[in-house]
């Protein structure tokens, strides 16, 4: 049987890196995103595996049972998962669009543990390893005034993989969450932070990708990327929370 990811957020940033990276592995990939011309364009460099594309996107309701569902009907076994797809937005709490902080929460945290959910039984009953690899940040590690909702998103991002992967000790499935600092990618506009401090000194995308899928193979818990994140992340932990939120709010202006 071949190995089989499924990757959401394909077409851009960590999660066209992933799809470079498993397709190299000779994985059979299944893409998902809201760009279906882009992954059809991706899917035409990738003619030595099998690919499945899928629109959808996943800040909707349902979108992901309904991503499981076409997976399913299309017979197919996924063995490695990840959760890539997500979204920050920078600005005051009360003067962001709460449909757009909404949006923010379903796809960074309940469309994750959706697909997890529906995915996982058929991983877990598999006579092969497994993997799931969770997209966290930085971010969870302390509040994040100005990014209060995102900043909030991954905090359970982190907590939720971490339990998760200690239930599924002595399984054949590892979770593994990737704790990226500032990235290079399509999220720094977005969450329109391109000119913050925290973005002054952002990792590649490749370097980000490299070191999260190393640490998914092995089966690592928790990986920080970046000897400067890996020591902000440390340091977070022995701070006083108000001191915490007052240096995220720092990095969080203009440079």
């Amino acid at each position: 049987m071949n190995k089989t990811v499924l990757i959401t957020g394909a077409t851009s940033g960590l999660g066209y890196e992933f799809v470079k990276m498993f397709a190299a592995d000779g994985y059979d990939l299944v893409l998902v995103a809201r760009n279906k011309l882009k992954m059809e364009e991706i899917k035409s460099h990738y003619s030595n595996s099998k690919v499945t594309v899928i629109e959808k996107d996943l800040s909707n309701q349902y979108a992901a049972k309904e991503v499981f569902e076409e997976v399913k009907a299309a017979g197919i076994t996924i063995n490695t998962l990840v959760n890539n797809a997500g979204f920050g937005l920078m600005g005051k709490f009360d003067e962001l669009q709460i449909s757009k902080q909404s949006e923010m929460i379903q796809l960074n945290i309940t469309a994750l543990t959706e697909l997890t959910y529906y995915f996982l039984p058929e991983m877990r009953n598999s006579s092969n390893a497994a993997r799931i690899l969770n997209v966290a940040s930085t971010a969870a590690f302390q509040p994040g005034p100005l990014m209060a909702v995102y900043y909030a998103t991954k905090a359970y991002v982190l907590s939720f993989s971490e339990a998760l992967a200690e239930e599924l000790t002595d399984t054949n499935v590892t979770v593994t969450t990737l704790c990226p600092g500032a990235t290079k990618t399509n999220f720094a506009s977005v969450a329109n932070v391109e000119k913050t401090k925290m973005f002054s000194g952002a990792m590649s995308s490749q370097e980000v990708a490299e070191e999260g899928y190393r640490a998914l193979l092995s089966g690592k818990r928790v990986v920080i990327t970046g000897s400067t994140n890996k020591l902000g992340a440390y340091a977070a932990k022995f701070l006083p929370r108000s001191l915490a939120a007052k240096i995220a709010k720092y990095v969080a202006k203009e440079a």
